[in-house]
């Protein structure tokens, strides 16, 4: 039996509902949605081309992460990241806890909250999305620069349990300086942890970038100075978009 043909009132109904709904739950439309989404396509991109350029030298990669190795070791005389690896290779959950972290905390917990803010708190997102990318932006001049390997390539007694045929397609393995996974992390807990409501979704962002940095760090994927570097690109990136507000701030406050 042939169905009905398509009228074009049906056509221009769908069309408008459509549109009603764009402007019942979105900010400021579709277009402006598809703007953003291109924003985030666009860094994609850019990221595909930095790690193409930081491939390119492993034995400086190497290098750079033996460095790390021979720092932190003159240093602090032990590698606290091997300490909390063995102690999470011990305990099932955790370890299971910190590779899911490791996997989605860099592009699914960003994403989510990127989106979370666009809808929910608006007012909030053009400071976070433009944090969020000069951060990356800094972290990709910094894989250019200095491509560092991970502590897990480097046989200093890490286990390497990230060999799949996944890393070598969606991951630079030699991007660990600085590391983005605490970066990221950072200003997504800053910016969550304020523009949440309830005590216990504050409570748990403020958490999320110290849990974020344990979890790379008990995966083999970060040293401890990786995280550290990451953390002061998160704050410069901040404290550039965020300028405005930071003077003004301290400019309020009584003398």
């Amino acid at each position: 039996m042939a169905g009905r043909p398509v009228r074009p009132a049906d056509y221009n109904c769908s069309v408008s509902s459509v549109v009603a709904a764009g402007r019942r739950y979105l900010p400021c439309g579709w277009a402006d949605l598809g703007r953003q989404v291109s924003i985030w396509f666009g860094f994609a991109v850019l990221y595909q081309l930095a790690r193409g350029f930081a491939d390119r030298n492993p034995s400086k990669a190497f290098a750079n992460g033996y460095r790390v190795v021979d720092w932190e070791s003159h240093v602090f005389h032990r590698l606290y990241e091997l300490t909390f690896q063995q102690f999470v290779d011990q305990r099932h959950a955790l370890a299971t806890a910190v590779s899911w972290t490791y996997w989605n905390s860099e592009f699914t917990v960003v994403g989510l909250a990127v989106l979370w803010v666009y809808l929910r708190r608006h007012d909030a997102f053009v400071g976070f999305r433009n944090s969020i990318l000069l951060a990356n932006t800094l972290g990709l001049l910094g894989y250019v620069v200095m491509p560092t390997a991970p502590p897990r390539m480097l046989g200093v007694g890490f286990v390497d349990t990230h060999r799949d045929g996944l890393v070598q397609l969606a991951a630079n393995p030699y991007a660990a300086m600085p590391s983005l996974h605490a970066g990221d992390a950072l200003i997504v807990g800053v910016v969550l942890a304020t523009v949440t409501r309830s005590w216990w979704a504050k409570a748990f962002w403020a958490a999320w970038p110290m849990w974020v940095c344990f979890a790379v760090m008990a995966t083999g994927n970060h040293f401890w100075l990786d995280c550290v570097a990451g953390i002061v690109v998160a704050l410069v990136a901040m404290a550039v978009v965020y300028n405005r507000r930071l003077r003004a701030a301290f400019a309020a406050r009584p003398a």
